[in-house]
């Protein structure tokens, strides 16, 4: 069986979410948290195939968790729920690497699938976010087309690019993408290099001014 975390401060809901999910014979609620603290210590106990992330929980929130987990579990699978359909928690929410995103009065109707397709790498969306989606990948086709050295980006360093926004050190991001360092560093001249950037400031601020379109 699938092992799922659900973390949610609400414990009715998660009573409701958990019964949804166990109903379909391949999954397994391996484990429940109320809030970011509870479900970090958790995630790292029980290592879950996906966990299933409240935006909004006590102590930081889904995307806390996601943060502080990047380099510890990069093959787990989060899938979010939120109650807010605001863009920039969207972009927040696929920038740390989400594959599903769930609006929380359709998670009855969608966990299963946004499960499945979260365990299978493809991203599940609730229809009433998918205009958010569409947007974000014309502004990343639009900096495609102004940024020509983008297009020569391998996708190792496209990746060490996205990384840099979480505010990782070469270190932490070598780790992982299973990478020493010092190539990491070799990543990131590359990277500055091609799009015409000068020194690790102007590569920095490029990568936070474009997050969304990475």
């Amino acid at each position: 069986m699938i092992d799922i975390l659900i973390a949610d401060d609400h414990p009715i809901f998660r009573t409701g979410l958990k019964q949804i999910i166990e109903a379909d014979s391949r999954f397994r609620v391996a484990a429940e948290a109320a809030d970011a603290t509870e479900a970090l210590k958790l995630v790292r106990l029980r290592k879950p195939a996906a966990v299933v992330l409240d935006m909004d929980m006590p102590g930081g929130g889904g995307l806390t968790v996601v943060r502080e987990l990047r380099t510890e579990l990069p093959n787990t699978a989060v899938v979010f729920l939120t109650m807010h359909k605001v863009e920039s928690l969207f972009n927040e929410a696929m920038d740390a690497g989400a594959l599903g995103y769930v609006m929380k009065e359709c998670a009855a109707q969608e966990i299963l699938a946004a499960l499945s397709s979260a365990l299978a790498g493809r991203v599940y969306l609730s229809p009433s976010v998918g205009d958010f989606l569409l947007k974000r990948q014309r502004r990343a086709l639009a900096l495609a087309t102004t940024v020509p050295g983008l297009a020569d980006l391998t996708p190792t360093e496209r990746r060490v690019l996205k990384l840099i926004t979480a505010n990782l050190t070469s270190k932490d991001i070598g780790q992982e993408l299973g990478i020493s360092h010092r190539t990491v560093e070799r990543h990131r001249t590359n990277v500055a290099q091609k799009l015409g950037l000068s020194g690790t400031h102007s590569l920095v601020k490029f990568a936070f001014d474009h997050r969304s379109e990475l």
